[in-house]
């Protein structure tokens, strides 16, 4: 959330930073509401100032005389005045820390311009397009054929958008999740984290993604959220807390379930277990000062690089353009699959630096050892990775002709050694 002291010294690079997004925000706008808000407190004051005078200066008034009736009648329309004015004070700031909590985090000055997915700009591709020497069949019906992909039971039990897995893909999922645990809890000193899958609704204003995403989560009857990312509770672990520098930088991953409804994607990739409801996914959080947050991105950037490198998959980076970069982030990296049924990159990772932007909503603060002063604290997240949309991947790139999915080296020790994944094939017998 953006504080308005922060506008007010900066009212260009607000607008130029909304204008890159695409967005309708204008400093302006929230200064003036802002002046309107100090306005009506100064008169609740001197109203106040007035009643304090008033009544010290008929201290002294007999109670019964008419001198005393006017006196309170006096300070009864000053209460009035008082309360009408703290009605439209409460409105105002209802009013503007409710534009406040619509407006998306500012972009560092890097970001391209654009729109769309269109407009971002490609950082580098990594390891060579496979091109197979027979015509690649979509991950689904890889699955299907394999007998261990059940979209028709999902959509019968759960309805469109869920999977079943069975045999040996579910057996891939948590060969997956514990690989990209090991490496980060073991490699890279992660904590890891059982989060709950259900957070409150003031937990999902606070890291931002209400009120602007409301309608993309699964509420409960008695106002809980699925998680849509474990970046949620994950980052609100720090949420109210007064940090200490030295305890920084904090690192967390979480394995989860998540749960999206989609509801901007209708028609778009129906076909398979791209886009889901629920899905699997290892996620990456760090808490850093501001210093440091340019550094932990390209961090976060790497280790999600590194397992897919580990994982010998053709991929690229992105860095996102203004209009595609999300809510909460000041710069996204993108990590995109080479996927050959597609012949194209597809999303498997978002890496994001959130700046200030989550904690100043949470309230979290740091101590600085310099001089002991509160600051906010910089956030970042990153997929490492989409389990489902690693599967693909593996699925797609490590195909044979004869229909079985070849098990990439790094993950064999996590499949008890087999090599090949292959139609009735199980723990016992692939």
């Amino acid at each position: 959330m953006h504080k308005v002291k922060n506008i007010r010294d900066n009212p260009e690079t607000f607008n130029l930073s909304m204008q890159k997004r695409g967005v309708e925000y204008c400093a302006q706008d929230i200064l003036i509401l802002d002046s309107k808000l100090k306005e009506s407190t100064i008169k609740i004051q001197k109203l106040q100032e007035k009643r304090n005078i008033l009544a010290k200066d008929n201290s002294h008034l007999d109670k019964s005389s008419k001198e005393y009736a006017q006196f309170v009648k006096q300070g009864q329309r000053l209460k009035q005045d008082s309360n009408y004015l703290a009605k439209k004070n409460l409105h105002a700031t209802q009013e503007l820390r409710q534009k406040l909590l619509n407006i998306p985090n500012l972009l560092d000055d890097d970001i391209p311009k654009g729109i769309t997915e269109d407009d971002n700009k490609v950082i580098r591709e990594v390891g060579k397009k496979n091109i197979l020497n027979f015509k690649p069949k979509h991950h689904l019906e890889i699955g299907e054929k394999l007998g261990m992909i059940d979209i028709k039971s999902s959509a019968r039990i759960s309805g469109s958008r869920f999977v079943f897995l069975s045999n040996s893909l579910a057996r891939l999922e948590r060969a997956l999740a514990n690989f990209m645990l090991d490496m980060h809890v073991n490699e890279y000193g992660y904590l890891e984290i059982v989060p709950p899958a259900l957070v409150s609704e003031e937990t999902m204003l606070k890291v931002g993604q209400l009120p602007k995403f409301s309608a993309d989560s699964f509420q409960t009857t008695d106002g809980y959220r699925l998680i849509p990312t474990a970046e949620v509770p994950l980052v609100a672990l720090v949420s109210e807390q007064i940090l200490l520098e030295e305890k920084l930088p904090i690192r967390f991953t979480a394995y989860t379930p998540c749960f999206r409804s989609e509801a901007g994607s209708a028609g778009r990739d129906t076909k398979g277990i791209f886009r889901l409801h629920q899905f699997s996914k290892v996620e990456l959080v760090s808490i850093v000062t501001p210093e440091e947050s340019a550094h932990e991105l390209e961090r976060t950037v790497a280790i999600a690089e590194k397992l897919l490198q580990k994982l010998k998959i053709p991929y690229r980076v992105s860095l996102l353009c203004g209009g595609d970069t999300g809510f909460c982030a000041r710069k996204t990296y993108d990590l995109e699959v080479w996927l050959p049924a597609e012949k194209r990159y597809r999303e498997i990772s978002s890496c994001s630096n959130c700046g200030d932007f989550q904690s100043i909503r949470m309230g979290s603060r740091y101590k600085s050892l310099v001089d002991g002063k509160n600051y906010h604290p910089h956030t970042l997240n990153g997929s490492a990775l989409a389990i489902g949309r690693t599967m693909i991947a593996i699925m797609e790139n490590y195909q044979n002709a004869d229909g079985s999915v070849t098990i990439p080296d790094a993950l064999r020790s996590y499949m008890d050694n087999k090599e090949v994944i292959k139609k009735g094939s199980s723990r016992n017998n692939s």
